[in-house]
């Protein structure tokens, strides 16, 4: 099977990575060990989680899952948004972080993470305070490697020239949003990446469901994120969204291949992705985009998928510059 290269880590996963954000949510203890065992089956090596998928339950139910076989698998988890009520218990402050990656490898009963998100940016924590807490974890080996989620290049940017500045351990790995309806990462993250030699782990592959060939303008969910989560109802309520799915699903279908299998292949064919985040409440739903790892995508085939959607506009206005 086909592995990828985390970066410059020397790291190798494979090409796609199960999230367990519904681990003991939306997804009970058993559906979950079976999801789990599953995606090992299918040879899936990487898994990805965070303090807060229902309330540390995602850890604790994953920790069991790879209890035997932590030598097998790459693992990560974040730390940023509340766990608690306390008021320090959030951001990106020193004490947070110490206190997070205690909490998450003991809920997932392992040594270490491979690789440890920032999992949204804290404009009120000091970068140069982050990243040098991150080193510190580093060379306890508590973690390997640093990583962020949910970052502007600018952001990350500038916690690069400040690990290479205060010679710390860098982010080497990054988690942006990325699907067919959404496509900002391609502007300047994922340039970034490609440059910086980051690895990428792209989340929301599926657009919340949005590109599983369910719904169309005129058949919306009556359940699920589409209409139940607000976040998601601002990030996809618009019309033209389901215009895209709809176009979409037409297109997968006259391919015959299942469109989530089809949203999946196509994050995994970008150049700087490594392995898209999949994720599902049961084995069945999880299937189709297991199925992702055998879709070998052209070039041809990748720019006919893209065209059905809008392509962002350039970083710069003066686009009808080439060098």
């Amino acid at each position: 099977m086909e592995h990828r290269t985390v970066g410059r880590t020397g790291i190798k996963v494979s090409p796609l990575c199960l999230g367990t954000m519904s681990f003991g949510g939306i997804a009970d203890k058993e559906t979950s060990i079976a999801m789990f065992n599953r995606a090992r089956e299918a040879g899936v090596n990487f898994f990805d989680t965070a303090d807060i998928y229902n309330d540390g339950r995602a850890e604790e139910i994953l920790g069991e899952c790879i209890e035997g076989s932590r030598d097998d698998i790459v693992l990560t988890s974040k730390v940023n948004n509340p766990t608690s009520e306390r008021i320090n218990d959030r951001g990106l402050s020193r004490r947070h972080i110490l206190e997070g990656v205690e909490d998450s490898l003991s809920r997932l009963d392992t040594e270490y993470l491979d690789f440890y998100f920032c999992h949204h940016f804290d404009s009120k924590t000091d970068i140069k305070v982050t990243l040098e807490a991150m080193d510190d974890l580093v060379k306890q080996g508590k973690i390997l490697h640093p990583g962020v989620s949910n970052w502007a290049a600018w952001q990350i940017e500038k916690a690069l020239g400040v690990s290479a500045e205060k010679q710390l351990a860098r982010f080497e790995i990054i988690q942006p949003m990325y699907n067919l309806a959404k496509r900002q990462a391609e502007v300047e993250i994922l340039p970034m990446a490609q440059e910086e030699n980051l690895g990428v782990i792209t989340y929301s592959p599926l657009g919340g469901g949005l590109l599983t060939g369910k719904y169309t303008k005129d058949n919306k969910p009556e359940v699920g994120r589409l209409v139940e989560d607000e976040s998601y109802i601002e990030r996809y309520g618009e019309d033209i969204y389901y215009d895209i799915a709809e176009k979409f699903a037409a297109h997968a279908r006259e391919r015959g291949i299942s469109p989530a299998t089809l949203a999946v292949a196509w994050v995994k064919s970008h150049p700087s992705v490594t392995a898209p985040i999949i994720g599902a409440r049961n084995v069945n739903q999880l299937e189709d985009s297991l199925a992702a790892m055998k879709v070998n995508m052209t070039t041809e085939w990748r720019k006919e998928v893209s065209e059905i959607s809008i392509t962002p506009p350039p970083p710069t206005d003066r686009s009808e510059e080439t060098e």
